[in-house]
């Protein structure tokens, strides 16, 4: 008889996009507030695949990975959307944002940002937030697929995304390991129902090495 299998637990990362220096230090600090030590920080690429934020966040756009030391259940994605959109406008200024903050994961196989919009190749998981798969590993590097980001599809931040892939896979490795309970306990039963909150342990796993 077919039974479920529980996934592995995931890196969580941020794509942080900013024009303001102070704004991003803003939101790396409330994120390192909400999810711990960030063990992988990038590079600032320009984001110039796209004149979509221009209006409301200005000229200039940069875009940064953060990735964080814990390793999440996949299905922690919508709590996390929920609370980058709190952050973003926490941070706001008086004509929008300063920040937009595209929470995701990565496992061994796959890239996944979570969305407020829904679309074709979306998922809703619930309470408005959709799962939009960006890219799956193979030959070396997450290929993207036709619906990716410019900036994701373009090559970029391949290097990037390949280190953060190395460190997870380090830590799945260490969790294994260890006498401890695997990485992906414990686990709800069942999913809360809508409009109530989730309240259960997230099964956190901490990575193996700093960045």
């Amino acid at each position: 008889m077919a039974a479920p299998t529980l996934p592995d637990p995931v890196l969580r990362f941020v794509a942080i996009l900013w024009s303001d220096p102070a704004a991003l230090e803003k939101a790396r600090a409330k994120l390192g507030e909400l999810w711990g030590t960030i063990a992988f920080a990038g590079a600032d690429h320009p984001f110039d695949r796209s004149d979509y934020y221009r209006e409301e966040m200005g000229e200039h756009l940069r875009r940064r990975l953060i990735a964080f030391r814990i390793l999440v259940p996949p299905e922690s994605l919508v709590e996390a959307k929920l609370l980058c959109n709190a952050v973003e406008d926490e941070l706001a200024g008086p004509k929008g944002r300063l920040v937009n903050l595209d929470v995701g994961y990565l496992d061994h196989a796959k890239l996944v940002l979570a969305s407020n919009k829904p679309a074709g190749q979306k998922i809703h998981l619930g309470r408005g937030i959709h799962a939009d798969l960006v890219a799956r590993y193979g030959h070396g590097r997450y290929q993207p697929f036709e619906w990716t980001f410019p900036d994701f599809r373009d090559g970029r931040y391949d290097e990037e995304l390949k280190q953060m892939r190395s460190l997870y896979l380090a830590c799945l490795r260490q969790g294994r390991a260890d006498s401890s309970p695997l990485p992906n306990t414990p686990r709800p039963q069942t999913p809360p129902h809508d409009g109530e909150e989730r309240k259960t342990n997230e099964g956190e796993t901490p990575m193996s090495r700093i960045g």
